[in-house]
């Protein structure tokens, strides 16, 4: 529309009135290969604004996908590393915890099995010195009453010269008799003591024997409790060691493919680019190539004016 407003103005100008047909046609193809090139270099200035808009969106894109791969990469680690510093800490605090239970529950069994040793052997020394003194407290009494009844039986038969034989018979019988008894009570006594010795003998072996079974275990115990938690430790961290070793081929890999990727993004750009120059000669060439058809073309149009 306005090509055409301007060649009707152009056309009054020049001619007034009158319009030739020839005129006219020359002018629709001078106007029509103008607008054909300014159409066309506006057309490779909007492609090549375009292209180059593509070109920066995808590498910003491309630079904010990475920068996110290794934010979240490094975000993984110190999550990691975070709860693993937690689980330590958490599991030495019960080792901890544990053994001192462990050391708390030896003491307090140790000190019941002294208790009850003491108490025990206060007990036996209550009973045996009991038993002493109750012994040498009858004996005493025996020898007592008997020198009483012995006194008053010579007091009786003192006087009695008959019955001095007898009584002498009798005193001799008597005495030979306690003799006796007090042979079998230290007997008796002396074999009590003996027992209670060999009883006292075999308990304290068997608490001693009990002990060192009950050591026996607790290192067993222990023993295996920290050879099971090794082998836990060195489970986990062989797991640990080739999971890591995996995380770090995956990286490798993504960062292989990522600069793969980059090195055929930059392949194309720089064909593109190629491409693109070689078009801009060739625009430039039949621009120049143009630019000298409408000069021949001005100049058979000045000699076509010259001769009108």
């Amino acid at each position: 529309y306005l090509a055409r407003k301007f060649f009707y103005l152009w056309a009054k100008m020049t001619f007034g009135q009158v319009l030739p047909s020839k005129a006219r046609c020359f002018y629709d193809q001078k106007i029509l290969q103008k607008t054909f090139g300014e159409w066309k270099e506006q057309w490779t200035l909007c492609r090549e604004r375009k292209l180059s808009l593509r070109a920066d969106n995808h590498y910003r894109n491309l630079l904010l996908n990475l920068i996110f791969k290794a934010w979240r990469a490094y975000v993984c680690q110190q999550q990691g590393k975070r709860s693993k510093y937690y689980v330590a800490e958490s599991y030495a605090k019960r080792q901890t915890l544990l053994r001192t239970w462990q050391h708390w529950l030896v003491y307090v069994d140790v000190q019941r099995t002294k208790h009850g040793m003491q108490s025990v052997a206060l007990a036996f020394r209550r009973r045996s010195c009991l038993r002493i003194s109750w012994a040498v407290w009858r004996r005493q009494y025996y020898q007592k009453c008997s020198g009483h009844k012995m006194n008053i039986l010579a007091l009786q038969h003192w006087a009695q010269s008959l019955q001095f034989r007898a009584w002498l018979q009798w005193r001799e019988l008597y005495l030979h008799t306690q003799n006796e008894k007090q042979k079998d009570t230290r007997a008796v006594t002396h074999h009590q003591h003996w027992e209670l010795r060999r009883c006292m003998g075999a308990w304290l072996g068997y608490l001693n024997l009990h002990r060192v079974k009950k050591r026996q275990n607790e290192l067993a115990q222990e023993f295996h409790r920290s050879r099971t938690l090794r082998r836990c430790f060195s489970d986990w961290q062989l797991s640990w060691k080739c999971r890591r070793r995996m995380r770090d081929h995956r990286s490798d890999l993504e960062k292989q493919a990522t600069r793969i990727a980059l090195w055929r993004v930059f392949a194309h750009w720089k064909h593109y680019v190629v491409l693109c120059v070689e078009e801009a000669q060739q625009c430039e060439l039949a621009e120049k190539h143009y630019k000298c058809h409408l000069l021949v073309l001005q100049k058979y149009w000045n000699r076509w004016k010259s001769r009108l």
